[in-house]
Order: structure tokens, then sequence, then C-alpha cells
């Protein structure tokens, strides 16, 4: 994920990791909690966006984390869905996976259409606050 935000921010992708987790809830986060684990990550997003009413998840109905959503400057969402396909936490499963979320980007950054805009989202489930 960390390879994937500077690739492609690098690129001129705006790249938001949101968190949707309410208080109390597993994977809820303070501000500073937050920057904390993305400096130890490495993680290079534009911007990590605090969601904690998940009002931005159930906008694009958001079910596991990772869910990918790519949306062009158009605001059309073209991709939705998993990061790659190996649903596994081993990261030694990346090499030679499938990566979705490069292949929707590099279509739409060659202005062609994504090929395959939808595929099944992998993960732990959001904690939404009910």
């Amino acid at each position: 994920m960390q390879a994937l935000q500077k690739e492609w921010t690098a690129k001129g992708v705006v790249w938001f990791t949101v968190i949707s987790s309410a208080p109390g809830a597993q994977g809820y986060v303070t501000p500073a909690q937050e920057n904390d684990y993305l400096a130890k990550m490495n993680a290079a997003p534009t911007a990590a966006l605090l969601d904690p009413d998940g009002k931005v998840g159930r906008l694009y109905n958001a079910k596991t984390t990772p869910d990918m959503f790519i949306i062009d400057p158009q605001g059309k969402l073209i991709y939705s869905g998993a990061i790659d396909n190996r649903p596994t936490p081993d990261t030694s499963d990346i090499q030679g996976a499938d990566n979705y979320v490069s292949e929707a980007l590099s279509a739409a950054m060659s202005g062609n259409p994504v090929a395959m805009p939808y595929t099944r989202a992998y993960g732990c489930s959001v904690k939404y606050r009910d």
C-alpha cells in the first residue's frame, strides 16, 4: 500500500486514507495516533481523513478495510474493490499479484476505460457506529 501511495501520488493522484471506525470500536484512532501510524508505516497518502460517523464510508458503501475506490477528476467512481487478487495479509504474497488499483489507475491516466471497474474487496469489516 505504501509503495502504491508513493508511486501514484508522485504521478499526481490524490490519495486519501479514510478511517471510518467509530469511537470505541476496533480501528478507531485519534488524529495524533493516525499521524504516528503513518510515520511508522512510512505511508504517503495525500491525507488521512477521520470519518468516525461513517459518512464517507457509507457514501461509498465501504465494507472492509481496505476497500479501494478510484474517483476520476470529474467525480465519477471508476473502480471499487480489492487492492489485488491475493486476499492474504502475508506481504510475501504481494509479489506476482494482479494489482487492481494500479491497473485501474494506469488505464485512467492513459485515458482508457478501466477494464475491471469492480472486484470484491477483502479484509476486516469496517466498524461503523450504529
